[in-house]
């Protein structure tokens, strides 16, 4: 039985490489989806979250803004699908017809999700997450996150699945 959502290997080609100085963290799920724009499948993976990933990350918040991380909604926040906008809380870096850029800089640590389709027959779709750790509060805190992120990032993967 083919899984909806796999982990891969993520493989840092010269492109994911550039997207960040360096890159202490990166992980890949993929699933299958020839129905929808890369902007749906993007808003599939960011939008649709279901009620405990939002309850997670009110409670991320909460405990991050006591640590002095940004919690607040940034004064260019719009939700304009362009270079500049916003999907969730993510800001769009870049967009083409097979790839999106989303990501966020703060001073503990660097990240980007990349929104991928490389037209292959089965999980061609590949969310990416890249981190880069801006000091040791960013290695601690992604330590401690790791495992709700692969959680998250794979549940919402799932939201993309679409059958052939």
């Amino acid at each position: 039985m083919n899984k909806k959502v796999n982990e891969e290997q993520t493989e840092l080609t010269d492109n994911l490489k550039k997207l960040l100085n360096k890159i202490d963290f990166a992980d890949t799920f993929s699933t299958t989806n020839h129905k929808n724009t890369i902007q749906e499948i993007t808003n599939l993976i960011f939008n649709t979250t279901p009620g405990w990933i939002n309850l997670l990350f009110s409670l991320r918040n909460k405990i991050v803004g006591l640590f002095g991380l940004k919690t607040e909604i940034p004064d260019d926040y719009n939700e304009k699908y362009r270079v500049g906008g916003y999907v969730k809380f993510f800001k769009i870096f870049s967009i083409s017809d097979y790839e999106v850029i989303l990501g966020a800089d703060d001073s503990h640590l660097n990240f980007r999700a990349i929104v991928h389709n490389d037209k292959s027959d089965s999980n061609n779709i590949k969310v990416i997450t890249l981190v880069e750790y801006n000091n040791l509060k960013g290695k601690i805190y992604m330590g401690l996150i790791k495992p709700f992120h692969r959680l998250i990032v794979k549940r919402m993967a799932q939201n993309a699945f679409r059958e052939k």
